[in-house]
């Protein structure tokens, strides 16, 4: 039974550093986001850039937009990319989006760079719009003849929605409060005032924490400190007053709807503040981030009103549902992550995926396929193995893969635009994924970044070219 009890422990110390340490100011904000775009951006408005008619230029960006706007995983995103390709739009473009969306979506962005760092998400942005929309540009001049003879019988590709400028100041201050949280600037750290609070048994609180969930390097266990404790406590308690607050909010805004922002508000601020423990009590430390949240918090008052009452039904419901979605499967992920890292020998990874080799960079894209994981929970899996020894290159082409390359992901796809083209995608992005580590991974290995960002920029603008040519000589024999 030891076996069996540390595997539970492992699982529940993951558990509890995870929910301490990475989920208020990153994924809270995220949620919220992600529910305004539902709610408050028309879908129309996005995506009608993304018609035959579009210039290129502003189809394939616009694809990879929309697909960090949408913020949905790859089960999510199949009848949205269903949606748009049957409604009109280029293959290219709609392949761009169902690459680009589950990869680099708001959520996945900020989830990877608070819990692998700046570097891996900047990483999978860069490397996901280049690669993404290469892959589609492939896809459309290989399909090209059977997708102008589907476009021809489609309806009109066409929309006169747009974003309001209240939607897009409501959104720009969530976002600024995303940021406020988690990005690790010099002036967010900055000290603002120190209050000392008597509290005699706090040594003894942490040191029983300490037992509790101990703090270990070699297995990236984060520990728990008195702070994060009490944020836990803190969510479940926000979870059970949002059940009915904003679970029941479309039927009307209730009582727990205001308590649960309140709520939420409060958390938010407190997460933000520095708490250090000593003999003689707990010192709270007001930053530049704790300031920052709160002012961002608060704005967001007042331009709430400017919504009719129905939107900011819909936005708090929307952002219910991505919770009711994601946040139980992030939970289980991350118990199982912390019973398999119990299990796995930092030889093993080292062995298959230490360097950054094709092999390597080929292990990670083939786990990425067998080894499906929900939307999010990719990032804990990963940072298990990058604190089992992982090279980064191979990290980053699991992270590429994974979210697109599942089972089930893969016969829907061929569902929708058939098998020849399904398979096609398939090898793309496998192949796109394992350059992508490779390319992450010399710039880790020493690499230089300006070298390395010529040879991306120049691998696009050489597939440009030559698709352009291929294009062209496909008009000039017809």
């Amino acid at each position: 039974m030891d076996w069996v009890v540390t595997a539970l422990q492992g699982g529940f110390d993951s558990l509890a550093s995870y929910l301490a340490a990475h989920v208020l100011l990153c994924l809270v904000p995220a949620f919220f986001i992600a529910g305004a775009l539902s709610a408050l951006v028309p879908q129309q408005s996005i995506i009608r850039f993304l018609g035959p008619d579009a210039p290129k230029w502003v189809s394939y960006p616009a694809a990879a937009g929309a697909g960090s706007l949408l913020a949905v995983c790859s089960c999510t995103i199949q009848p949205l990319f269903a949606g748009i390709y049957k409604k009109g739009a280029g293959l290219g473009p709609a392949i761009t989006f169902l690459f680009f969306a589950p990869a680099a979506n708001i959520l996945a962005l900020s989830y990877t760079g608070v819990a692998l760092g700046a570097d891996f998400a900047i990483a999978r942005i860069v490397l996901a719009l280049s690669f993404g929309i290469g892959i589609g540009m492939i896809m459309a001049v290989l399909f090209r003849e059977s997708d102008v003879a589907r476009l021809a019988d489609s309806p009109e590709f066409a929309s006169s929605e747009s974003i309001s400028g209240k939607t897009l100041l409501f959104l720009g201050t969530l976002i600024a409060l995303l940021i406020a949280g988690t990005l690790k600037l010099d002036f967010l750290k900055t000290v603002l005032v120190s209050i000392s609070l008597p509290w005699h048994n706090a040594m003894a609180v942490q040191q029983l924490l300490d037992n509790w969930v101990p703090v270990n390097e070699a297995t990236g266990a984060e520990g728990l400190s008195v702070q994060g404790a009490a944020l836990i406590v803190a969510l479940a308690l926000i979870g059970g007053v949002a059940w009915h607050g904003l679970g029941k909010v479309d039927e009307g805004i209730n009582r727990l709807t205001t308590i649960t922002l309140v709520l939420v508000v409060a958390t938010l601020v407190f997460a933000a503040t520095g708490i250090q423990v000593g003999e003689m009590g707990i010192t709270l430390v007001i930053t530049g981030r704790t300031l920052a949240v709160t002012v961002t918090s608060l704005a967001l008052i007042p331009q709430g009103r400017r919504f009719e009452e129905w939107d900011i039904q819909q936005w708090l419901w929307e952002t219910w549902r991505f919770v009711k979605m994601i946040f139980p499967l992030l939970i289980v992920g991350v118990f199982l992550v912390g019973v398999i890292r119990v299990f796995i020998r930092p030889e093993w990874v080292q062995a298959i995926a230490g360097t950054n080799s094709v092999l390597a960079n080929l292990a990670g894209v083939v786990f990425g396929v067998f080894m499906y994981f929900p939307t999010l929970v990719e990032v804990p899996i990963a940072k298990m193995f990058l604190s089992l020894g992982m090279h980064p290159g191979p990290l980053i082409a699991y992270l590429m893969a994974d979210p697109e390359l599942s089972l089930q992901s893969i016969l829907i796809t061929a569902a929708i635009i058939g098998k020849l083209r399904a398979w096609t995608y398939v090898g793309l992005v496998a192949l796109f994924s394992t350059l992508a580590g490779l390319t992450y991974g010399a710039w880790v290995d020493g690499g230089s970044a300006l070298t390395l960002g010529l040879a991306v920029a120049g691998f696009v603008l050489a597939l440009s070219a030559m698709l352009y040519l291929v294009e062209t000589r496909h008009d000039a024999l017809t």
